[in-house]
């Protein structure tokens, strides 16, 4: 084959770091040379100082994934900046390193952060997933291009394309290798399982660069044990060597020698003949270095300290006694003075009680789904690993038997959950909604045409997944699934409204299919924060393929507008009319509810009411949103109206602590609604 000369595209990585790291360990390269490299204890202790930081801000954050990759990742980091420095060129020439396992980018933070790589320092660590900063929650290309090359979060996505990256350098005529890293937990992915067998295949015919692998394998996902919750992964890993790889099995991957050694050992093998490509596979353990996240059933996959007066015996336990360094020690004690401080901003004399409780969405979800099933439905919850965010939790805890967790497999769980309602069944699905609308598209739309409904529940809506950034965050969600037959499109508010409009749905599945009908399929989205518990007046309010009208201040006002509200926005909508209310403006707010087929009777009463003056706010993407369908719906119908529409306007998100930072961010907030009412 001819070499193919590629476009030029500027590369923004970091150069070569050119000092040793900070807090390092020295190990002995096969040529006999001492290498000083990253000391996992500092990266395990950075990650946890990183943690704490995000959870005080008020995001969730991760522990037990980067720690068990920390002596890997130090390793192979470590021999690719050595090589660097000694073929005087870049790290990036030398090799590509991936990393799909998202949830350890903050480990791959504090290790570059070490070495000083990209400018980035402790300091800088301090901003971890605040809107601030460029170190979000997975790694994102479009902000910290210095230092991520191919963004990550949705497991299994990044190793198809770094697939892509040495396919690349084989039709350019380049031996630079590429070095993957990967969880268990990703592998379970159908894109991940594609591209374990493709990249084999293409290499043997010789169409790849050299690839290295590296999976860390800890039998652990986020609601548990791989083998106990799911299935066993044993028999993947085993079927690497007749897939075509070179397995390298690893039974010490917390010894850092030894990672060393091996990812040595690897690369010469990669390089020696790339029609084979290499698969380290590490048995890992899942929040190494700290006894108690190394024994919990999700291996301290999220950060588990609440406290940050906790937080040194936590670093002297990963020290093991030695001394913990004096900057990890200053840094917890800042925290410390942190919580306290915010401890103090946030008491009961600071701030009034609200007078609607607050609870999360969820709570009404498992309310209507054990209720029916107590009732005699036929429910059958499918899932994959997101039960405990999604609000199935308590319905699989209570009932077991009517419960299948199918892994880290969003596809696979939609298309099972269809079998099953063809045979009668009722299945609900959930997961968060960026992966329910993106790997389950093509199953739900499979779904419909097999005349196979389900029910899912699609939670983190839009900016609800404020600190695990751009890659979780569906600003898409409704334009992906509003046009597919027999499918209907909810965005959830409250947890009455969840327990209301679920239980119909669940009354309408059940008579239908007793009556030889076949039901639509139901999406209902949803978000992660808590929300007031109501924000109607009654239950009887609340009906499927209704809108609902829960605030009118228009009463002797001679101006006034409609506020059309989706989802977890509704809230900004209702604090924005009482803001207009205090300037003599009237609102209508009302929420949207069905999104994708607009009640345009009731919006015809609004805008009679508000002289055709109407906002729509919505953390959803303008282009193909509930915007742009109710314009359509208006239009269709002769309907008048004056409107202005609030949303995202073709740009990603990033990491935030708070939903309401990125809603000021990207003006779907109740300050910019009011300022839009002004103008209309």
């Amino acid at each position: 084959m001819s070499k193919l000369t590629p476009l030029k595209v500027k590369n923004s990585l970091a150069p070569t770091p050119t000092k040793n790291p900070q807090w390092s360990v020295a190990v002995q390269l096969k040529n006999g040379e001492q290498l000083a490299v990253v000391d996992p204890r500092a990266t395990r202790a950075m990650v946890a100082l990183m943690d704490m930081q995000a959870v005080l801000g008020g995001a969730a954050s991760h522990f037990g994934g980067p720690s068990a990759f920390a002596e890997l990742m130090g390793a192979a980091y470590g021999v690719v900046f050595h090589r660097a420095r000694r073929q005087k060129c870049e790290w990036y020439e030398v090799a590509h390193l991936i990393n799909d396992a998202g949830h350890c980018e903050n480990g791959i933070y504090a290790l570059k952060a070490n070495y000083g790589y990209g400018d980035l320092t402790l300091e800088s660590l301090k901003g971890f997933r605040s809107i601030k900063s460029k170190l979000t929650g997975h790694g994102e290309s479009h902000l910290f291009p210095e230092g991520v090359y191919l963004s990550n979060g949705p497991l299994g996505s990044s190793l198809p394309q770094a697939e892509g990256l040495a396919l690349a350098d084989h039709l350019a005529g380049r031996s630079r290798v590429t070095v993957t890293a990967i969880s268990d937990g990703a592998c379970m992915e159908g894109e991940a399982r594609e591209a374990m067998a493709s990249i084999p295949g293409l290499a043997a015919k010789g169409r790849l660069a050299p690839f290295i692998m590296i999976v860390s394998d800890n039998n652990t996902k986020l609601s548990g044990r791989i083998d106990q919750e799911a299935f066993s992964m044993q028999p993947t890993f085993e079927s690497l060597t007749q897939l075509g790889w070179k397995v390298i099995h690893m039974a010490h991957p917390h010894n850092i020698q030894s990672c060393v050694t091996v990812f040595e050992e690897a690369l010469a093998q990669a390089e020696a003949n790339p029609r084979q490509p290499v698969a380290i596979h590490a048995k890992t353990i899942k929040g190494y270095g700290v006894k108690a996240t190394a024994e919990s059933a999700s291996g301290g996959h999220g950060f588990p300290l609440k406290d940050a007066s906790q937080m040194m015996a936590f670093l002297n336990e990963i020290y093991g006694g030695a001394e913990v360094p004096q900057d990890f020690v200053a840094w917890a004690h800042e925290l410390v003075a942190q919580q306290t401080e915010k401890k103090a901003k946030n008491s009961p004399s600071a701030s009034p009680a609200a007078s609607v409780p607050n609870e999360k969405i969820q709570k009404g979800v498992s309310a209507a789904l054990m209720k029916k099933r107590q009732g005699g439905y036929p429910i059958i919850s499918v899932s994959s690993d997101l039960a405990g965010s999604t609000g199935t939790a308590e319905f699989q805890k209570a009932f077991p038997d009517s419960t299948q967790d199918l892994g880290v497999a969003e596809a696979n769980m939609v298309s099972v959950a269809a079998g099953l309602s063809k045979e009668g069944f009722i299945p609900i699905v959930d997961t968060f909604a960026q992966f329910g609308v993106t790997k389950g598209a093509l199953p739900l739309i499979m779904a419909s045409l097999s005349q196979a409904p389900v029910i899912a529940f699609f939670s983190h809506t839009g900016f609800q997944d404020a600190a695990d950034g751009a890659s979780h965050q569906a600003l898409s969600w409704l334009g992906m699934t509003a046009s597919i037959p027999h499918c209907e499109c909810y965005a959830l508010t409250c947890s009455q409204e969840a327990e209301v409009l679920v239980s119909q749905a669940l009354d309408r599945f059940y008579q239908m299919r007793t009556q030889g009908q076949v039901p639509p399929t139901t999406l209902f989205f949803l978000g992660r924060e808590d929300f007031p518990r109501t924000f109607s007046t009654g239950e009887g309010q609340y009906e499927l393929g209704r809108a609902q009208l829960v605030l009118d201040t228009t009463k002797g006002k001679s101006q006034a507008v409609t506020l059309w509200a989706g989802g977890s926005v509704l809230a900004q909508a209702m604090e924005a009319a009482q803001m207009l209310d205090q300037e003599g403006i009237g609102a209508l707010v009302v929420n949207a509810s069905v999104l994708h087929r607009p009640d345009v009777k009731l919006l015809r009463q609004c805008l009679q009411q508000t002289q055709q003056k109407l906002i729509t706010v919505e953390d959803h993407q303008l282009v193909g949103g509930m915007g742009a369908i109710v314009a359509h719906a208006l239009a269709q119908a002769n309907v008048p109206f004056k409107l202005h529409s609030l949303g995202v306007d073709g740009e990603f998100g990033q990491s935030a602590y708070l939903a309401k930072e990125l809603y000021a961010k990207h003006g779907v907030d109740a300050k910019t609604i009011v300022a839009t009412a002004r103008r209309l």
